[in-house]
């Protein structure tokens, strides 16, 4: 079968067209032979979005940025997302602007809920969410410490000023005078330091010999400590009380009466006794002083006894004046 020259040429046209139309689709984003899906995303503000900006997932690239438009009415922005990917992404996943470096645009990620098992079709619009990037988290941060810089600033200007104010020349003389004064007062301690240093260099021998004595008698004392527990005081203190636990039972038994001892001390009997016994020892006595010839009768030629005259209160009375 023969080509005829009309037959190549429409050839030729259609394959121009086609390839026109592939190109054209391909420079806006789109693949003619790849199966894509495509979901939607409204913004109040895109934060500078671009068409063909990457969309992510985890990090990985799944599709880009299809179309960005505007809603006359309300003034919302429509993104449109063309995805290549198997992914289940669900209806309530998220769609995020944010922005991964400091130098790169902005992109949009898709945050998936792995709860939902209700996956998103077609055409369906996902919730928005932007995200702040590094910039404006820096310039969020920086503002306020400006603020506090500035009202610094000014404190230090106000204290300056101040300074100035109190630092007239009356002022600087004296400050002047003050910084004489204390060089002065820190060359007298210089001065003292070394006349300290000099005393202690003279009396170093007798310094060393009141430690050395204070040594000795830190060892003294700890043999007298080692003397003391070696002597153990503990169980001479147990044998101390037990003695006063018996002499306190031997005076209570002596007040209670109980005992010779205790009947002596405590019967008024006893007592009124050995009194009247001293009474008549005593009045014995005072008759034989002055009656001797009533006890010792020594007679040569048979002399009679002469009867026993018992002494009376009377006599003792008189032979005592």
């Amino acid at each position: 079968m023969k080509v005829t020259r009309e037959i190549k040429t429409a050839i030729l046209v259609i394959a121009s067209i086609l390839l026109f139309i592939w190109g054209y689709s391909f420079l806006k984003g789109k693949d003619l032979f790849t199966n894509y899906k495509v979901l939607y995303v409204e913004y109040d503000n895109v934060e500078d979005l671009s068409a063909s900006a990457p969309v992510t997932l985890n990090g990985l690239a799944i599709g880009k940025v299809s179309k960005i438009t505007i809603d006359e009415v309300t003034g919302k922005l429509l993104v449109e997302l063309q995805l290549k990917t198997d992914f289940p992404i669900s209806k309530t996943s998220k769609a995020a602007i944010y922005s991964p470096s400091l130098i790169g645009g902005k992109q949009i990620k898709i945050v998936p809920n792995f709860a939902d098992k209700d996956l998103a079709e077609d055409g369906q619009k996902l919730e928005s969410q932007i995200e702040l990037g590094l910039t404006e988290s820096l310039g969020g941060k920086i503002e306020p410490t400006q603020q506090k810089l500035d009202r610094m600033l000014v404190s230090i200007d106000t204290l300056v000023h101040g300074l100035n104010n109190i630092l007239d020349k009356k002022g600087q003389a004296d400050l002047k005078k003050t910084l004489a004064e204390l060089s002065q007062t820190m060359e007298q301690f210089h001065k003292a330091g070394g006349s300290i240093n000099n005393i202690l260099d003279t009396n170093k021998g007798q310094i060393n010999g009141v430690v050395t004595n204070f040594n000795k008698m830190s060892s003294n004392f700890s043999k007298i400590s080692d003397s003391l527990n070696k002597a153990d005081l503990g169980k001479t203190v147990r044998n101390l009380n037990q003695t006063l636990a018996k002499v306190d039972l031997l005076m209570n038994n002596l007040n209670s009466g109980k005992g010779t001892a205790g009947k002596i001390l405590n019967d008024d009997a006893l007592y009124n006794n050995l009194a009247k016994t001293s009474k008549e020892l005593e009045l014995l006595l005072q008759d034989v002083r002055l009656y001797p010839t009533r006890y010792v009768n020594v007679s040569l030629f048979g002399k009679k006894n002469k009867p026993y005259v018992a002494p009376t209160e009377e006599t003792n009375s008189t032979d005592k004046k």
